[in-house]
Parts: structure tokens; sequence; C-alpha cells
């Protein structure tokens, strides 16, 4: 394969030009065509036959001893007859980069059979014996098969392969012997080919020189376009999907991404394998090109969750040269670098030496495969960007590393609303949040727990990563069920010590950098949730003012300032009087998830307590008709300590948590729940995600100085 600047050397405006696609990238086939078209170039060079040719089948063979067996024909005279120059009839060569396109062998992935060109590869350390018949089979099979015979018939030149096979027994006997005798006797893998004198005073030439060879390899790749799946002839007349010329077409040609094939029905409802032609008519030639496409469309391919993901870059509006150039530039780094980079992360790397980055786009898609060739397909769009998986990534670092949610400005005394810790992957600023993006771990790490990394056909997972890397928006249901899921079963699962608070704060980390108002990620049908859609609105901790500032200007409690802070600014649980009943429903449920973890947290290491609030009230138990009685016996054990702790001397004006209290009284007590018409995951997140912020709520005991704020510790 040319490398990019021997490609920009190869090709001028000129050729190249004609060779690119006159109309835009509209479908999957235009992109494999297109690719097909760029790997041709680059291997077998332009032209009507340098489709057909799999310079790749034998790539292994090249530059390898032994590699090359040709059996050279003299048809010049009146009878055929084996060469008899300095060569002789049998020449044991080495296969090389120059002979690819002159020995143009067009491979037939069969088991049994012959290759489509005259040109064959043997087995891996085929024995000479073997070597020997597949010489032979060069004139008795190859040229002598139905199709190829009918080539010849309609050529001018076809009278070349005919010759071929009248050579006689004695001369098959002599190239059987040259073979063995060259080899002596040793096993070798090798492609078989032939080399024909047809003028007397001319030179032995290679079939890629022989016009009729290469008209009878072409006809014979083709016959097996129209035949696979047991069609008969599955080709007619239509107007091809990728050229828009009226042309032969065939319906059942091989796809680098085995989509369109006879076992697809969701691409071929109702399918009439013979008639498969009319529902996606694509001309000869442009089969063989898209087929052609499969080392690049692999090159942009990786496997995650056990399904293969398709990610192909292409240039927005009609191909130029200079966006071919780059393209092929993309394709070849792929498909010759080996690392663990994801197309997503390499697109990346690559974005500021390539054409700009508002013209690329991706198709994407996932595949998952099952017995019987049969495969689901995920989220197909040409409209991928690269913009979305990276802004994403960079969204999420700025989140958990400067947002009011999860950090506090250096020195503050107290913490921020949601905990953070360097060994959780989603809670710290991480350089490889792209790839984590990119391969859906990023949603492995929150999304209910299954039994291995596999997707099912109907895997949430797989489906987050593709609408992530499409830019299609996910249905906030789907995230609040896969969330309660994972937090129901890591609540009674023995490994986990205590409450899933991490767990719980990088969800919630998930669902504000996927609200992010540059992304859009976030949808629903229910007004009710339409909230949880919307950006929050966090400070970034450069510009926030401290705790201690806070105190000096109100003279309030820090741990009031903070809660009113965050239920303004996370718009899922802010007040808003044109806003759904419902917000002040899911406020109220966060509130009581609030003062259930203050309190627990409290009874733990004040208490000494082995099972606190937090395991008294788990989230998989709280439900709308429950929680009213939850509130009542939370907030009176509230009043309990509150008083138990004035007994004990330890006074403060007012309700232990009160600015927790009073807020959940007037969320939950009245109006009456029972009328309430939040979903259950809906309740139970936002439940679990109070727990996590009251578990969290105190002093930073790393900066207070008890001296400095004696009614912080004091407090708790």
């Amino acid at each position: 394969m040319l490398s990019p600047e021997a490609f920009r050397d190869a090709y001028d405006d000129e050729e190249l030009a004609e060779e690119l696609p006159d109309s835009p990238t509209g479908s999957l086939r235009d992109l494999q065509y297109l690719y097909g078209k760029l790997y041709t170039l680059a291997t077998t060079g332009g032209g009507e036959y340098a489709p057909y040719l799999t310079p790749d089948a034998a790539g292994d063979l090249i530059d390898t001893d032994d590699s090359l067996i040709v059996v050279r024909v003299d048809i010049s005279g009146p009878e055929p007859r084996l060469a008899d120059d300095h060569l002789g009839p049998v020449w044991l060569t080495r296969y090389t980069e120059g002979l690819v396109q002159q020995v143009s062998h067009c491979k037939y992935p069969a088991a049994r059979g012959i290759d489509h060109s005259v040109t064959h590869q043997a087995g891996r350390n085929s024995d000479p014996e073997k070597l020997a018949r597949y010489a032979k089979e060069r004139l008795t099979k190859w040229a002598t098969d139905g199709v190829v015979r009918e080539a010849a018939d309609a050529h001018e030149d076809g009278w070349i392969v005919e010759r071929l096979a009248e050579l006689s027994e004695d001369a098959l006997e002599t190239i059987e012997e040259g073979v063995k005798k060259s080899l002596g006797g040793e096993s070798a893998t090798a492609l078989l080919t032939v080399q024909v004198k047809t003028e007397s005073d001319g030179e032995y030439r290679w079939p890629g020189e022989i016009d009729v060879f290469l008209e009878a390899m072409r006809r014979r790749k083709l016959s097996k376009l129209v035949t696979k799946n047991k069609a008969d002839d599955s080709s007619g007349d239509a107007t091809d999907l990728v050229t828009r010329e009226p042309s032969r077409t065939v319906g059942t040609s091989e796809d680098p991404q085995n989509y369109f094939l006879g076992k697809q029905l969701e691409k071929f409802p109702g399918l009439d394998i013979e008639e498969a032609w009319r529902s996606h008519p694509i001309s000869e030639d442009a089969a063989v090109t898209v087929m052609n496409a499969g080392v690049f469309v692999e090159a942009c391919t990786y496997r995650t969750f056990g399904a293969k993901v398709y990610y192909l870059p292409y240039f927005f509006g009609r191909p130029t040269p200079e966006k071919a150039r780059d393209l092929y530039r993309v394709l070849h780094d792929a498909a010759s670098t080996d690392d663990d980079l994801t197309p997503v992360e390499r697109a990346y790397e690559n974005r500021e030496e390539l054409f700009d980055e508002d013209y690329l786009r991706f198709y994407i898609s996932a595949v998952m495969p099952h017995q019987m060739s049969r495969y689901d397909v995920f989220g197909e769009t040409l409209n991928g960007q690269l913009h979305y998986p990276k802004q994403l990534a960079f969204t999420h670092n700025r989140l958990v590393e400067n947002a009011s949610a999860f950090a506090t400005e250096e020195g503050d005394d107290w913490t921020a609303p949601m905990p953070t810790n360097e060994k959780w992957e989603l809670l710290a600023g991480d350089d490889n949040r792209l790839h984590a993006v990119s391969t859906g771990w990023y949603f492995y790490q929150t999304f209910a727990g299954r039994d291995d990394t596999d997707a099912d056909a109907d895997d949430p997972r797989i489906q987050a990563l593709v609408n992530v890397l499409s830019g299609e928006p996910i249905a906030v249901d789907v995230l609040l069920e896969e969330f309660v899921s994972r937090i129901s079963s890591e609540e009674t699962d023995d490994e986990y010590d205590g409450f899933p608070s991490f767990l719980v704060a990088s969800q919630f980390a998930q669902l504000c950098a996927l609200a992010d108002g540059d992304l859009e990620l976030l949808t629903t049908s229910d007004p009710e949730k339409e909230p949880i859609t919307y950006e929050p609105t966090y400070d970034d901790v450069d510009t926030m003012p401290t705790v201690t500032e806070i105190l000096a200007t109100d003279g309030g409690h820090p741990a009031d300032a903070k809660l009113e802070s965050f239920i303004q600014e996370t718009p899922a649980l802010a007040p808003n009087s044109d806003g759904p009943s419902v917000t002040a429903e899911r406020r109220g449920a966060f509130l009581l998830g609030a003062l259930v973890g203050d309190i627990g947290s409290y009874q733990e290491y004040s208490e000494d307590r082995s099972t606190t609030l937090v395991d008294q009230y788990p989230v998989k138990s709280i439900t709308r008709s429950r929680i009213k009685k939850v509130t009542q016996e939370t907030i009176a054990k509230t009043l309990t300590y509150t008083r138990q702790e004035k007994k004990e001397g330890r006074s403060y004006p007012g309700t232990k948590a009160d600015y927790i209290v009073d807020r959940l009284r007037e969320t939950i007590l009245d109006p009456d729940p029972d009328e309430w018409e939040i979903d259950t995951d809906d309740l139970r997140f936002y439940y679990a995600l109070g727990i996590t912020y009251g578990m969290n709520d105190h002093p930073d005991w790393d900066n207070v100085e008890s001296d400095d704020q004696p009614d912080l510790k004091e407090e708790h």
C-alpha cells in the first residue's frame, strides 16, 4: 500500500478527480465505495480491472523465497508448447511488490475451488505434489471453467485461453516434474501463475498484460455476486445507487460490514433473493469496489461489549483531490498503526494536521453478531462528529475538577455537595477520559451490573455509547432506570461496604455532563422530567466565595448556604413557579435523602451505631406511598438527637440539621405525597443523590481550625 506521501506523488489533481465520485457522501454505500476507490488506487492503481485484484490476499508472500511458481507457455506457433529458453517451462522465483499488478491475483475465498484469476494461491506449506497439481490446473481447470470460456468466446483474444487448454499430456507431465524438481522435495507457500508468449518474436507476458485474462477474471468474480445465498441470478438492469447511472446491477454482493445479505431481514424485509437487485441495486463494478473497502473499514472498527463499533471518517461535501488525500492519510494511518487507540482517539490526536474539523464526519453504528450470520445493528448514522465524545470527556473533567458541585476553593472550610475521590475514575480529572467514552467504559461504570462485559441485543450500554458517538440524545428514563438498578444492587452486595456514595456521585456527574448545553445529549418526552435535561449552572470554584467569606457577609451557616446554592443551580431541583409540580416532589426526595444521609453519618460516627438510617431506608424501599412515613420517622429521629445533645450540654440554636428539616417540611409533609406523580426511578435516584449529599455535608476537617470555627466541629 502506498504511503500518504507516495499516494500524493502518484496521482495529480486531474488523475485523482477522475477516479473520485462526483457527488457528496450520502449513504453507507457511497462511503464504502470511496474507501474502496482509495484502497484500490493505493494498491493496484487505477483502471478498469484494478478493483478486481486482491493484493492483500497474498501480501504475506511478498519478498519471500520460493513464493511464485510460473508456468511458461509459448502459443505463437501452430501448436502450444512449453517455454524452452533459459528460464524453462517452470520458473520458481520471488513474489515482489513490483509483480503485484503483473501477476493480477484475484482470490476466491472458498475452501475448495480455483481463484477467479489464472493466478492461484496455494495453501500454507503445500507439498510439491499439490503444488504441481495446482500448476497444471491453471491450464486444465481455470482455462476450461465455464465462465472463463464464456468470457473468452466474447473477447477478440479469446483464442489465448483456448490454446492454453490444448497443451498435451506430455507437456502437463513436464510441468509436474518441473515443479517438483524446482522445489527439491520441499513444501512451500506460493502463488501459481502463467506467462504466455503470443508472438514468435515477442516476450513472455504476465496475466496483467493480457486483457482476456483480466476480463475472464472479472466475469468469474462477478458471477459469484449474483449467486450468493443460493440465488440463481440476482441481477438486472437498474440505476446504480452509488454512481446513479443505468447499469447491470447485482443484489447479493459481499459487504465489508455484512449488511444487505440474504439473512439480514431488517435490511431486506420480505426478501426474494432473486429480486434483491431491485431492493438494493448496485452495479457490478461498484459492488467490487465496495468489497475492497474492507481493509479500511476494519481499520476504523473496534470491539466493545462484544459488539463491533464502526467509526468511519469521511468529509462533508463533494470529494476533492485534496480532501481525498487527507482522508487517505487518516485511513492509511489507521490501517498501519498498531496501538490501543480507538478511531475516536486517533482522529482527535490528528485533528490539527488534517482538514478542517468542521468538515469531518463519521459513519457510526454498532453491530452485535449472532448465530447463523445474523446481526443486530444499533444506532446507524452518517452524521457523527468528533465533537460529541471529545466534548463529553472535556465537560466531565471540568465538572469534577472545577464545578462548585464537586470542588471547593483551596482552603475552604466546608466540603462540596458531592464527594470526589482520586481512586474513582469518574470523580477525578482523567487524561484518558476520551478512551473511556469511546469504548463505553464510561457507562459500564455506572449502568446496571451484568454478569460480563458482553452486551445483549437490547443492552442500554451499547445504545448509550452509539448515542454519544453520533450526537443522539439519551433518554433520561433509560439513565435513571440503569442508575437506580445499579445503586440497588450495590446496596445489597456484600462486596461493598456501606452506601455506594461514590457511585451515585459518579452517576450525577454523568447526568450533568450529558446535559451540557453545548452537547444536549439528554432528552425526554415527559415534560415532568424536562428539567433534568437542562444544564446545571454551577460556578467555577475559582470565582466562588469561600465559606469564610459567606459567613462574613451574611452571618449564616455554611451548610444552609451550600444547600440553597446547590438546589438553585440544579434545574432538576430548583423551585420554579412555572415549572412542573414534579420538580418539587423530586426536591422533596432529595431533601429526605440529605437528612437520612446527614443523620445516618451522625449515628455512625457519634453514636457508633452499625445500623443507621441509611441502612434502615435503602433506596429500593422508597416509594410514593412510603416516603411520608420515612420523612416523619427521620425528622422524629432528628429531634431526638437534638434533645439528647442539648441535655449533654452541646447546645446550639434551633433543631439539628434545621436547614434541611425546614425545607423538608415544606416539600413532603405538605402537600401529601399520596398525591405525587413522580416516577419511581426518578424518586429513588434523587433520594440516593440526597443521601450522598447528606453524607458529604460536613466541615472539611483538614482545613478547619478548631479555634476559628468551634461551632462547626461541635455540630458535626
